[in-house]
């Protein structure tokens, strides 16, 4: 078969042929796991590779931002998703600004008691 080049959007709108359909519904599970296997442009990842793949996302914080769920009225939500992206950056410097913390101060001030 030659080999194509396209782009992932492209992919996705490839159909496959009558035939192709009745040859892989033919091939049982591990026949198809083996020719994955085997294919010689679809190597397996290495160990290294899946640490990448599995580690994901950013990386861990060393003051990580905690969920809460919060009520707000529905103009002052409005408002700061209007303002577009890094809202919620900046509606957390709006409340920082408001109880008087200053930049990070939260994560250094000793907590009462403690």
């Amino acid at each position: 078969m030659p080999r194509v080049r396209m782009t992932a959007k492209q992919a996705r709108t490839v159909r496959l042929t009558g035939k192709q359909k009745a040859r892989l519904d033919a091939m049982t599970e591990d026949e198809i796991t083996t020719a994955a296997r085997t294919d010689p442009d679809n190597p397996p990842l290495t160990e290294a590779e899946l640490a990448l793949v599995r580690r994901g996302g950013r990386p861990k914080a060393d003051d990580p931002k905690r969920l809460v769920s919060l009520r707000l009225d529905s103009d002052v939500v409005e408002r700061l998703r209007a303002s577009g992206p890094g809202w919620q950056s900046r509606a957390n410097a709006a409340l920082r600004r408001a109880v008087k913390l200053g930049p990070k101060a939260a994560a250094t001030r000793k907590r009462a008691g403690g």
